[in-house]
């Protein structure tokens, strides 16, 4: 595990969790130390705990001159450089593009007159593309490696924009609605592709519901590893589609932040409340369907959804 680690913590490090190597940070998307961070926020605050790192369970100072995500990257390359002859299994945490939205080493200083608002929209470009030049950079070590060819990469985001941020995120123009937080599209649609040379289709878009539980099946039959047993494994292999299956295992996906949650079809979806919504007009618009609908497709669509619903049995923990 290479990256952030927060929403376990009080569960222990990443080692008790079955990583055989670590290097977290709690920061966020404070990547300087405090010192340095003084300096790049409009109040001087420091919100956050940037001043270390861990490595394998020893912490260690972020120096004046050390960004973060530089120090992953680094980490993340020799420890795949010293497992180049086995399988391996790198979960990449990276939070680029997390508040706070700070300067990369690439930012340009700011031009006389910059508003505050100027410079937060410059910045968050300045973060995207540092990430993405991360992502290429890791992409060139392992062509250098010749270990490309063999390797499967995931990319994922795991919630939707926040706040002011919600604004921008569109799709071909249109803001999707909700953001980070909320039950709509805007809080928990998020990118994810999938590439592997000689066996994924490039450049193909699956239109099937997946949801972060398919990830430990797909994972665990690549590397052709059992999955436990006596237990209920919520997730589906999504391998099949990797391969290019237009298919799904499943036709829902089920989605929860605290005691609100939902299960989601492509056209339809059914909240804890009981309320159900058209999905048609999705990422973009859900409406709301009346409770005594007589339309014999919503009143399926209910049955269906309620169905999958008691069988997960969100109320009860």
């Amino acid at each position: 595990l290479i990256g952030k680690w927060g929403q376990l913590t009080p569960s222990g490090d990443p080692s008790d969790w079955g990583f055989d190597h670590e290097l977290y940070y709690k920061g966020s998307g404070m990547y300087w130390n405090s010192a340095r961070v003084k300096t790049m926020t409009e109040d001087g605050k420091v919100r956050g705990d940037p001043d270390t790192y861990v490595i394998d369970g020893k912490t260690i100072p972020v120096k004046d001159s050390e960004y973060i995500p530089d120090l992953m990257h680094k980490d993340a390359i020799a420890w795949i450089e010293a497992r180049k002859g086995t399988p391996f299994f790198l979960y990449y945490s990276m939070s680029h593009v997390h508040g706070e939205i700070l300067p990369t080493p690439d930012s340009a200083p700011a031009p006389a007159g910059e508003t505050a608002s100027t410079r937060l929209a410059r910045h968050y470009t300045d973060n995207i593309n540092y990430m993405d030049k991360l992502v290429g950079k890791l992409v060139a070590e392992l062509e250098r490696l010749k270990l490309r060819d063999n390797t499967v990469i995931v990319f994922m985001g795991d919630n939707g924009s926040t706040k002011s941020a919600a604004v921008d995120a569109t799709i071909g123009g249109r803001r999707i609605e909700g953001e980070k937080g909320s039950m709509k599209e805007g809080g928990g649609l998020v990118p994810f592709f999938a590439t592997w040379p000689g066996v994924t289709p490039a450049g193909k878009v699956n239109a099937n519901v997946s949801d972060a539980s398919d990830l430990l099946p797909t994972f665990a039959e690549i590397a052709g590893a059992p999955m436990p047993t006596g237990r209920v494994i919520d997730g589906r292999s999504l391998v099949s589609q990797l391969k290019g299956d237009t298919k799904s295992p499943r036709t829902w996906a089920f989605c929860q932040l605290s005691n609100n949650y939902y299960v989601r079809e492509a056209g339809w979806k059914l909240d804890q409340s009981g309320t159900l919504y058209d999905m048609k007009d999705a990422p973009f618009k859900e409406v709301a369907v009346a409770a005594d609908a007589k339309d014999e497709a919503a009143v399926a669509a209910r049955a269906r959804l309620a169905a999958a619903l008691t069988g997960l049995n969100p109320g009860a923990g």
